[in-house]
C-alpha cells in the first residue's frame, strides 16, 4: 500500500524499515512534489492499514485518537552515498535494535 501512494506520487518506495514506534523510508521522488504532502499521505494509509487490523494493543498506545503524531522527518540529501549503501544502512537498524 506504501508502495502505491508513493506510484500515486511519482515516486518510488525504494527501502523501507519499521520499529515499534515509527518507520524509515527511502523514498526517490521528483522535486515537484511536496515532501510534507508525500509523508501525510503515506501516514494516513499506514495509519488505515494499522486501524483495519483493530488491535487493542495500538489503540491503548494512541496519542489523543492519532496514530502518528503530527510530526516527521525528512532528509532530502543523501551525499555522494550510494543507494545500495542507503539500503544497508536502514536494514541495519534492526539488527542494531
Amino acid at each position: 500500500m506504501l508502495a502505491s501512494v508513493c506510484i500515486d506520487f511519482e515516486s518510488a518506495l525504494i527501502e523501507l524499515e519499521e520499529e515499534d514506534d515509527h518507520i524509515r523510508l527511502l523514498v526517490n521522488y521528483p522535486p515537484k512534489v511536496a515532501v510534507s504532502k508525500l509523508v501525510n499521505s503515506l501516514k494516513g494509509i499506514a495509519s488505515l492499514m494499522i486501524r483495519k487490523k483493530n488491535d487493542p494493543i495500538i489503540c491503548k498506545k494512541l496519542w489523543g485518537g492519532a496514530l502518528w503524531s503530527p510530526s516527521h522527518f525528512a532528509g532530502c540529501n543523501c551525499g555522494n552515498a550510494r543507494i545500495c549503501d542507503i539500503c544497508k544502512y536502514i536494514k541495519q537498524w534492526q539488527a542494531l535494535r
